[in-house]
């Protein structure tokens, strides 16, 4: 079965507006992970000359586990929540993808607790992790 979700604009998933969008689309959602692809493009505000910068691979990775908050809140029809970063560990940082390259980045959800959520996120150039972190997650449901 298609999933028609998918087809819709990545702002629909998720709070952040350009020039912040840090993912282009979702590719598969399935469970408890999702998976994203991104463009880095050599007007992207997380460069370091023309390498995607660890900062950027992090709110990247962020943005991937809100695009599964959002996508779980449409297919449900209910409105989607403000998330926010409530901590970021075991860091690690292999390498970086390059302007023009495309990422992909894959979250999953590891423990979910009333309104937080502890994710492992790893984003990837083919098959080589660039960067692997655990973030909690804090949603604001109002």
């Amino acid at each position: 079965m298609i999933d028609q979700l998918l087809d819709r604009p990545i702002t629909d998933f998720i709070p952040q507006r350009e020039p912040m969008v840090m993912i282009d689309k979702i590719i598969t959602c399935e469970g408890n992970t999702i998976t994203t692809s991104f463009l880095v493009k050599s007007d992207n505000q997380f460069l370091s000359g023309n390498r995607f910068s660890e900062s950027g691979m992090l709110e990247n990775i962020a943005q991937t586990a809100a695009a599964k908050v959002g996508y779980e809140c449409l297919k449900n029809n209910e409105p989607v929540p403000l998330g926010f970063i409530g901590s970021i560990n075991k860091v690690g940082v292999a390498d970086y993808a390059l302007v023009e390259q495309v990422i992909t980045t894959e979250v999953i959800i590891q423990r979910e607790v009333l309104n937080v959520t502890i994710i492992k996120g790893t984003c990837m150039l083919g098959d080589k992790d660039l960067a692997t972190c655990e973030m909690k997650i804090i949603l604001d449901l109002g």
